[in-house]
């Protein structure tokens, strides 16, 4: 008898007077001890899947349809009360955000408690000793004083360990980990799910992984079942669905996820030899009460018409190299040279012609896109700075850039809330390059997407680029697509640089720890080594 049972699960939710559904006779099983990913696109289903096996439906929403079976008993049919017996105790959530999933105002070792208080399971005072206990077995340093700190005290990787505490706290059977890595970098992902893999395996427990990521779920997970839109595509074992996928959708989805297709740069591209990039000796300083250097003596230089990436994990200086790049702070020393000119000492005037040169495309196309603006007025919004056209010809530019994007010229009058999320960066796109700009910099700029829409913006970044022949400086923590697109590569780790050069010879003969430990950390790595053995077979 498996321990989780799924059996023709349908899922509706009540909107603009009538319920529509949205999964269809999703069917799957988990057997004690296993790992099972649920992965597809947004609003392929995964999520409600998982709530609905919680009992953590929204308001809105209803099983139409199916059953949900643990340890053979028929969820269906408990209470809320019942159901919330069960969390905690035998199945258990690890959440996709940590910064909303924890009580701001609280404390670490109070909020773990309460799952002690709320199920009776531990006498009262020996609660403060279990959460240590547990923080210590998460991996966090100085347990005691972890526990008495609050979350905004912590990093992004250390809130995760707290809710990966709370999860494991009773020992549930079933552990559901919705995203749990998405919002982390890439060292410190591997360390949560080898953190997670370490826990099962030695609690025995099964775990069930909400995930848009292909390279996690072939790494981590003994089955997959792959949806999409309510449905299930396909399902089985991992390395066999990925590495030979029956559908096209799963092939599809397969070959646009470079951490498993590892495809290399896309050749070299047409270039004059022009450096039109120079860094040298930047230094970046932020006063305050705290104080503090964010860059010590970044040195790059970007040729005409390539793609540069800068690389490294939070806090390494990304940030703030471009934002010093595209002229919006001031380094404390160091030169920053465009073209022949040193942008570093502009003001004024000179300062507002030089941004028509580089423009920003930023990771969040909705938070960075006015909602009151209608998706015309955002692109043509740059030109108004520079009233040399009248407004005929800005709107024939904004039509002229709706194409090049790729969109259709009936978003003009729309806003951005209308659009999807592949939608808005191709807004963001145009408007970056509305004032015919030299270089673009795309801070994240893909990160939010899913793998399709991901590879449909880096296809047409690329077309662009070889038209325009713009210079792209790249900013990411994901390396799998940095190898993918970017002709060389800068590694920064707090705020220093840890190496440089051609992005194939970096990442193929790393020179330094830091590197080799950014490259080893990866996911998708049995996807690969199944694909290169199977190729070597052939």
């Amino acid at each position: 008898m498996p321990l989780l049972d799924v059996q023709n699960l349908s899922v509706s939710y009540f909107d603009n007077g009538r319920w529509n559904e949205v999964t269809h006779n999703v069917s799957f099983t988990l057997e004690s001890g296993e790992a099972l990913a649920l992965v597809g696109e947004s609003g392929s289903g995964k999520t409600t899947t998982a709530q609905a096996i919680l009992g953590l439906l929204q308001p809105n929403a209803r099983i139409e349809t199916g059953k949900i079976f643990l340890n053979g008993k028929d969820l269906g049919g408990f209470s809320k009360s019942r159901l919330q017996a069960l969390r905690g105790k035998v199945m258990s959530l690890i959440p996709q955000d940590p910064s909303s999933s924890l009580d701001p105002l609280m404390k670490i070792g109070k909020q773990i408690g309460e799952i002690f208080r709320i199920h009776k399971a531990c006498p009262s005072h020996l609660i403060k000793s279990r959460v240590v206990e547990l923080l210590r077995e998460v991996g966090l340093d100085e347990p005691e004083r972890r526990a008495e700190q609050y979350p905004h005290e912590l990093s992004g990787g250390m809130r995760q360990r707290v809710l990966i505490a709370i999860a494991i706290a009773l020992k549930p059977q079933l552990i559901i980990a919705d995203e749990p890595t998405s919002a982390l970098d890439v060292t410190v992902q591997k360390l949560i799910l080898d953190l997670i893999d370490d826990i099962r395996v030695n609690s025995g427990a099964s775990l069930l992984m909400v995930t848009h990521d292909l390279g996690v779920a072939s790494d981590r997970a003994d089955k997959i079942v792959v949806m999409k839109d309510g449905r299930v595509e396909e399902a089985g074992e991992s390395q066999i669905v990925l590495s030979s996928p029956e559908q096209e959708y799963t092939r599809k989805l397969v070959a646009n996820d470079p951490s498993l297709t590892h495809v290399p740069a896309r050749g070299k591209k047409w270039h004059d030899d022009k450096t039109i990039v120079e860094v040298k000796n930047l230094v970046i300083d932020y006063a305050g009460k705290q104080s503090f250097r964010a860059v010590e003596d970044l040195s790059f230089s970007v040729k005409r018409g390539t793609t540069h990436a800068i690389v490294g994990e939070s806090g390494s200086g990304k940030t703030s190299t471009i934002r010093a790049l595209c002229g919006f702070i001031k380094p404390a020393s160091g030169t920053i040279t465009i073209d022949g000119s040193d942008m570093v000492h502009l003001k004024g005037e000179e300062l507002r012609h030089f941004r028509r040169r580089i423009q920003l495309v930023s990771q969040n196309p909705f938070g960075s896109l006015d909602p009151h603006y209608t998706i015309g007025k955002i692109i043509e919004e740059p030109l108004l700075n520079y009233p040399h056209e009248d407004k005929q010809r800005r709107r024939a530019r904004v039509m002229e850039l709706l194409d090049q994007v790729e969109l259709p010229k009936a978003v003009f009058d729309r806003l951005p809330r209308g659009l999807s999320g592949g939608q808005r960066q191709r807004v963001a796109i145009a408007r970056a390059l509305v004032l015919n700009p030299d270089i673009v910099v795309l801070d994240e700029a893909v990160s939010a997407l899913d793998v399709t829409v991901q590879a449909q913006i880096l296809s047409l970044l690329d077309r662009l680029q070889q038209e325009y022949t713009l210079t792209y400086v790249f900013v990411s923590h994901d390396l799998s697509v940095v190898r993918q697109i970017s002709d060389s590569v800068t590694v920064l780790k707090h705020g220093h640089e840890v190496e440089s050069g051609d992005v194939e010879q970096i990442f193929t003969h790393p020179r330094e720890k830091y590197t080799r430990d950014l490259i080893a950390a990866i996911p998708g790595k049995k996807n690969a080594l199944h694909q290169s053995l199977l190729g070597a077979q052939l």
